[in-house]
């Protein structure tokens, strides 16, 4: 295991933002740290890396107490944060080599080249970072986090405001990049990104729902789920929240995506057929009814409507 996570807790006066959280990272994975705003992803990549001392707990990075040995520590892991933290008077290589000299990296121009090559900045190496768009900032700061080839890369929400050829260019580069061996431990609100994890940390209000898996979580969720394209939309989400085998309606661009808790999967064509009915019965439009696969936003709203329901003890690894 590269990370090492018992029973963390952290308190900001009355916000408990972490408690008693257990985890494992292990060395080679890509790792997902899941939850809504304020669920404690940062405050846990924060204990993480040493910058936030927890109140009670333990935590050992990399083989090292992240606060007693900070500053070894620096150099052997990554961190890239929400926030673009570069130096907007500075060109691309002028960054770069700011972050080489700071980590007293030798020879770091082959690497640079390298990874800059691989993110597709070389043409702009002479530009200065105030001037790139979001998705190139983000990319910058990536190869700045990469230059001094840490062991560990801490990624906190990369890819938030970032256009979608940035962020699929992203994700191709992370995954090279863990196909030659790099331990990458991140945060994202997307659940898409997400499900590229190998094993992804369900957190809510500070606290472990599940980990596991992505498709091993969505496996374990009962019950079927349909998909519906219909007009007026909302009148085909209200009709069908009034339908009394379903449970909730999410909205995903034009379609509406339908939880039956209590029809077997073998089932979920015949539920289709009967949704149709009550639909059309309203004056909706149905263009398309047809059984879906588990997302694992599903597999987020279930476990979060069963902690609400029965509060769990201390947060504890599942898997």
């Amino acid at each position: 295991m590269i990370v090492r996570v018992q029973e963390l807790s952290r308190r900001f006066g009355d916000v408990l933002a972490v408690d008693r959280l257990s985890l494992e990272v292990r060395r080679g994975e890509m790792f997902g740290l899941i939850g809504p705003d304020g669920a404690g992803k940062t405050t846990t990549l924060r204990m993480v890396l040493g910058i936030l001392t927890p109140d009670s707990g333990s935590v050992e990075t990399c083989g090292l107490s992240p606060t007693r040995q900070r500053r070894e520590l620096s150099d052997r892991v990554g961190y890239l944060s929400q926030k673009f933290s570069l130096y907007g008077d500075l060109s691309v290589d002028e960054n770069i080599a700011f972050f080489a000299e700071i980590h007293d990296v030798g020879d770091w121009k082959p690497r640079r080249d390298e990874l800059l090559d691989m993110v597709r900045m070389t043409p702009f190496r002479g530009r200065l970072a105030a001037r790139l768009s979001g998705g190139m900032k983000q990319k910058l700061a990536l190869v700045c986090t990469l230059v001094h080839t840490p062991e560990l890369l801490v990624l906190d929400e990369p890819t938030t405001g970032v256009d979608p050829v940035s962020r699929r260019d992203f994700w191709k580069l992370l995954a090279r990049l863990q196909r030659e061996g790099l331990t990458i431990l991140l945060t994202t609100p997307y659940l898409d990104e997400a499900e590229r994890c190998g094993r992804v940390a369900l957190v809510d209000k500070g606290r472990l729902l599940t980990l596991d898996a992505p498709g091993h979580l969505r496996s374990q969720v009962e019950g079927s789920f349909v998909e519906v394209v219909a007009r007026p939309r909302k009148q085909a989400a209200d009709g069908l929240r009034r339908h009394p085998e379903v449970a909730d309606v999410e909205v995903f661009g034009d379609r509406l995506h339908v939880n039956l808790p209590q029809v077997e999967p073998r089932r979920a064509a015949d539920a289709a057929r009967r949704l149709t009915e009550h639909l059309e019965a309203s004056g909706v439009e149905v263009e398309s009814a047809r059984p879906g696969l588990p997302s694992l936003e599903d597999v987020f709203i279930r476990r979060i409507r069963a902690t609400e329901a029965d509060p769990p003890g201390p947060s504890e690894v599942t898997r």
